[in-house]
């Protein structure tokens, strides 16, 4: 029996079986022709609706040459900037228990970063318009163990800002390295101890860790390039110098958890979570459509926030709407894949 079939048993009641299992099926034969069309490797999709995971299901491997199925409950992904959002929930905790001001200035938590020409406050680097700089060159492709958060900010902390902050938005992993030293100073913990006590095990997000390059870490995917072979095992990286903007690998229903956290206030406040979802203006009045670690689109004149991510050997798109109640993950082990808008087409099949 398949996995979408057992949840399907658990469907609201106020849907009828009929007409939840002809949407289970029209997703499943619009993701099975995405899944094919784009000679995917693995990919694993989990949808929540109401109060119920209503689908979750694997399609491909986990790993092509041993034929390792993939599982959205067990299989582990690089969930890319997706990192950002769930890093966004420890700023929240910090706000809430008065421990950290976004608006005031880096250097309030993280003295040793080196003063700049404009001062920044940790709403701008988390809202990226800060005027950190993103990667250069091959960074995106590093191959060093960065074993703590302070190693990572010496990729760029000594560089100029891009400029005034407030000014433009230019997205900046990086300015989210300065975001988990912050995590750091205001707690008084080490950034990944803090993500693991008051974000990934309060959540239940048991399969979400950090990729660390030196340790095993059980169900986790292998990682694939797009070549003129089909697909090819990625270049060996290292994702340690990036842990809050792009370093944690995870399952869609872990995500599809961490989702479920934000459509009450029983995390986190209202008010908290507006802080953090509401997005940021420049100072010429345009909105960014970016909070702090969370992204917002408009689709049918409807407000959907999350985050896509994007990493090497990983492609992943985390989108949900609380008017809706409905949180839809998919996360797949390949580079740089298009997305073509799946994720509203699954909108359109379960909201129809």
């Amino acid at each position: 029996m398949k996995r979408f079939l057992l949840i399907f048993l658990l469907a609201p009641l106020f849907v009828s079986a009929q007409e939840i299992e002809s949407k289970i099926v029209q997703a499943e034969a619009l993701v099975s022709a995405y899944f094919e069309e784009n000679n995917l490797p693995g990919m694993a999709v989990s949808i929540f609706l109401d109060n119920q995971m209503v689908w979750s299901e694997g399609f491909g491997y986990a790993n092509i040459d041993q034929k390792i199925q993939v599982d959205p409950s067990k299989t582990k992904f690089r969930i890319g900037s997706v990192s950002k959002t769930l890093t966004s929930a420890a700023l929240g905790n910090l706000i809430e228990k008065d421990l950290l001001d976004p608006d005031s200035i880096v250097q309030t938590y993280v003295p040793l970063f080196p003063v700049k020409e404009y001062p920044i406050t940790v709403r701008q680097v988390a809202g990226h318009i800060a005027g950190i700089r993103h990667y250069r060159g091959i960074e995106f492709m590093s191959t060093k163990l960065y074993k703590t958060v302070d190693e990572g900010l010496i990729i760029f902390q000594d560089d100029p800002l891009l400029f005034e902050p407030g000014t433009h938005y230019s997205y900046s992993s990086y300015g989210w390295n300065l975001i988990s030293a912050i995590v750091e100073g205001a707690s008084e913990e080490a950034f990944l101890d803090y993500m693991k006590a008051y974000v990934f095990e309060p959540f239940g997000m048991h399969n979400t860790v950090p990729e660390w390059s030196n340790q095993e870490i059980d169900h986790i995917s292998s990682f694939y390039v797009p070549s003129i072979y089909g697909n090819e095992i990625a270049p060996y990286v290292d994702n340690s110098y990036k842990w809050a903007g792009g370093g944690f690998v995870g399952t869609t229903e872990d995500l599809i958890r961490f989702g479920q956290a934000y459509l009450d206030a029983d995390f986190q406040s209202k008010e908290t979570q507006a802080e953090l979802m509401t997005p940021l203006f420049l100072t010429n009045g345009e909105t960014t459509n970016y909070g702090m670690g969370w992204r917002t689109w408009v689709y049918n004149e409807e407000n959907w926030i999350g985050h896509s991510g994007g990493s090497v050997g990983g492609s992943t798109m985390f989108v949900m709407s609380k008017d809706h109640r409905m949180i839809i993950a998919y996360t797949i082990n390949r580079s740089s894949v298009n997305f073509d808008g799946l994720h509203w087409d699954l909108i359109d099949i379960f909201l129809d």
